[in-house]
């Protein structure tokens, strides 16, 4: 084969081998750039949390902060036979309990390393970790995974601040309670989040 024709060829070849290439590295460059489907587990819990959160201080400022300083009603522990609001943590473990009934694999939970009842101590290492973690830093939430009966979960532990003086009184001035010294803004403990997600 003669040189020219030879070079020619060669640069062809080298001309396709570059396109190729450009093309292949084109092709992967749009393909990481288009978002993937779906909703990341940690932006669900953050709505999620958001609601609960919500929820949560309307129920404790606009009902019982509310009813208590109109001397309508009180809250207390034992809402149901003394016949007043339930305390704002009742109330969210009682949503809780409705959630979890509706068996769609959502759970929270409030938990504590100073709880009330040993039921919300932490049940888990991951948990003990979290509430560690988010006493030092409250604004950054605690995230891992955990399998249960062959099915992968999401968790995220919130920091449970202590928003309201509802709060405050009934921690300090329960017999049970190990810890009595809780001020506006202290982190109580956490609200845990677990959900199902996909293999």
């Amino acid at each position: 084969m003669p040189k020219g024709i030879m070079r020619r060829t060669t640069t062809q070849y080298l001309m396709i081998l570059v396109a190729g290439v450009m093309f292949v590295c084109t092709f992967m460059a749009a393909k990481r750039a288009v978002p993937q489907h779906g909703v990341l587990p940690t932006t669900v819990a953050d709505y999620v949390h958001a609601v609960i959160e919500a929820d949560r201080a309307i129920y404790t400022k606009h009902v019982v902060d509310r009813m208590q300083e109109k001397g309508v009603v009180g809250a207390s522990e034992n809402w149901e036979s003394q016949n007043t609001l339930p305390l704002p943590a009742q109330f969210l473990i009682d949503s809780a309990r409705m959630v979890a009934k509706k068996n769609r694999g959502i759970r929270y939970r409030l938990v504590s390393l100073w709880p009330i009842y040993e039921r919300n101590g932490p049940a888990t290492e991951f948990e003990r970790g979290g509430l560690e973690a988010i006493m030092k830093q409250p604004d950054k939430t605690y995230t891992g995974y955990a399998e249960s009966g062959g099915q992968r979960y999401f968790q995220a532990i919130y920091a449970d601040i202590a928003v309201a003086q509802a709060c405050i009184g009934c921690h300090n001035a329960h017999p049970n309670s190990p810890r009595r010294d809780f001020k506006l803004n202290d982190v109580m403990g956490g609200l845990v989040i677990t959900f199902p997600v996909g293999p």
